[in-house]
């Protein structure tokens, strides 16, 4: 657990998402992706690229925080919201090889 918590607190902090020092969404972050990890786990494809036995830490971290701007994004100010999908932008660009079906990648 200790690993995973680092890992995300390194996302957060290295592609300056807007809530990063923010304890409380850390631990709200960290409860969803392993959500989405236990569902992925279960056989349910939340990413059309990715099929759910390779669902990764860092996808389920980017899934996590899609997904609740998805259904909440009405309540986030609007400069806020700008910022999170920046670093959605962001992360997604820049490990490109956690969002894709690993069978696809040349040997």
């Amino acid at each position: 657990m200790f690993e995973g918590e680092f890992l995300i607190e390194l996302m957060l902090r290295y592609w300056h998402h807007p809530l990063a020092g923010e304890s409380e969404y850390r631990n709200d972050l960290i409860e969803s992706a392993a959500d989405v990890i236990r569902a992925s786990i279960n056989g349910e494809r939340l990413l059309e690229d990715l099929p759910p036995s390779q669902m990764n830490l860092v996808t389920a971290v980017w899934y996590a925080e899609w997904a609740g701007l998805q259904g909440g994004s009405s309540e986030i100010p609007d400069g806020e919201l700008r910022e999170r999908e920046a670093w959605l932008e962001e992360v997604r660009r820049s490990v490109p090889l956690c969002f894709c079906d690993q069978n696809d990648l040349p040997s």
